[in-house]
């Protein structure tokens, strides 16, 4: 069996990775899959961490993450694709030319 601390580190290099993809990207799409993974690093942590505890909270929690990030990845990937198809690229320049001019 593994230890705590090899789940944690697993979980926490996970994590840097996706922080890494969401500061040096401008694909949308992209992004968008590196906060997916920041996500599911965490739920990993937790899991690891009600393991090590004998406790079922984290876990309950978790699952409820999983069934959110469920629903907000159809709302997200549908919004990406609106706009890949009404701009034609999926940069993050996009937000800039939809911003409306306020007087």
């Amino acid at each position: 069996m593994t230890s705590l601390l090899g789940y944690a580190t697993i979980s926490m290099i996970l994590f840097s990775i996706g922080v890494i993809g969401v500061i040096a990207r401008r694909n949308i799409f992209i992004i968008y899959m590196s906060i997916e993974l920041m996500l599911n690093a965490i739920n990993l942590f937790l899991v690891t961490f009600a393991r090590y505890h004998f406790n079922m909270d984290a876990q309950i929690i978790s699952i409820m993450v999983v069934a959110i990030a469920a629903a907000e990845a159809a709302i997200f990937l549908s919004v990406i694709i609106l706009l890949f198809r009404s701009k034609g690229k999926l940069d993050t320049d996009i937000f800039t030319e939809l911003k409306q001019e306020v007087e």
